[in-house]
């Protein structure tokens, strides 16, 4: 555990800092459309936005889940 040094530590850290603030600007923007269009709207965008990413996911992996369904 010693010998891991100061670089892997400091990396860690920035790692931490980053996902503190991606999860401080995903809050800010689930809250925004929360004001803007109540729960319901909230909760649209949000599925809105899972399903983009999905769909992204989904098409950058089909080559892969193409090749499954040959063998």
């Amino acid at each position: 555990m010693d010998e891991l040094g100061a670089g892997f530590w400091l990396k860690m850290i920035g790692v931490i800092f980053a996902i503190g603030i991606a999860g401080l600007v995903v809050f800010f923007i689930i809250g925004a459309a929360w004001y803007a269009w109540g729960f319901l709207g909230a909760f649209l965008f949000l599925i809105a936005v899972l399903a983009v990413i999905a769909w992204s996911y989904d098409r950058s992996h089909a080559r892969r889940y193409d090749d499954l369904s040959d063998a």
